[in-house]
């Protein structure tokens, strides 16, 4: 199972989050997830705004185009993302990236 599926303009990411790390940043595959180190603390949704930040920005699409749609409290999530023309794969590739 791949960390990620496209169905029509709608990416679906499974993820594994790391919270409190030094930098943001993918670091690779965690299972059927992609992990993700957060420089934010997993407090009153500090690090779930700062995931969102961080994909919106990868993806390049505004804010009411992604959604948190399950693990809210925990280091698995699973975000939708509608209307991104940038390929999930790109993630991945800038953390092979030495």
């Amino acid at each position: 199972m791949s960390w990620y599926q496209v169905k029509e303009d709608c990416l679906t990411l499974t993820l594994h989050v790391q919270p409190g790390a030094k930098r943001t940043e993918v670091t690779g595959v965690h299972g059927d997830a992609l992990k993700i180190r957060l420089a934010a603390a997993a407090v009153e949704g500090q690090a779930n705004a700062r995931l969102l930040d961080f994909l919106r920005k990868a993806f390049k699409v505004t804010a009411n185009r992604i959604i948190l749609k399950h693990g809210e409290r925990a280091r698995r999530k699973v975000v939708e993302i509608h209307g991104s023309a940038v390929s999930p794969d790109t993630l991945l590739a800038k953390a092979e990236t030495p």
